[in-house]
């Protein structure tokens, strides 16, 4: 979520509570489960790292938060990077939602450089899943590995699909 906050603030300085509103909408029904109280543990956090500081807001008892240089830096390399071992799909889903609104990538790009690396271990856990006898538990192992990245191309084909719709609707 630290991440996701964060690129959420690349797009304008917020308060917590604007920003826990936005994760919660990006999140859809996911986001209700959401504890208010963690957007503002995660400032707290990235403040302390010095990836956020405090501006001054309309209102004396509101903090407003904004990304300093470091922040900046951890934004353009979060939205790069491509997860391992497998993509977590809610901060996958943030990532995406994030890049969107802060306009700093594409999203269906993002969704197109997953796809690669998820290929890319398919392939290779495939080959592993042939050089594997007959009926062994490493072989059981390994089958489930593929069936679980099929699974992750199945979804982000339909990550594609939406984020080309959402895309070409915002132009």
């Amino acid at each position: 979520m630290q991440d996701a906050i964060l690129a959420m603030l690349a797009k304008e300085p917020s308060h917590g509570y604007d920003l826990g509103l936005r994760l919660r909408r990006a999140l859809g029904p996911l986001g209700g489960s959401m504890n208010a109280g963690q957007v503002y543990v995660t400032l707290a956090r990235l403040e302390k790292a010095g990836l956020v500081v405090q501006e001054k807001g309309d209102r004396p008892d509101r903090k407003v938060y904004a990304l300093t240089q470091a922040g900046q830096e951890r934004v353009a390399a979060w939205l790069t990077e491509v997860s391992r071992p497998k993509p977590d799909l809610v901060e996958f889903h943030l990532k995406l939602a994030a890049a969107s609104a802060s306009r700093l990538a594409d999203p269906v790009e993002l969704v197109g450089a997953q796809r690669r690396e998820l290929m890319r271990r398919l392939h290779e856990t495939q080959r592993a899943i042939l050089a594997e006898p007959d009926g062994s538990t490493g072989g059981l192992l390994l089958e489930g590995v593929a069936l679980r990245l099929q699974a992750d191309l199945r979804w982000l084909e339909a990550c594609e699909r939406v984020w080309s719709k959402v895309e070409k609707e915002s132009e």
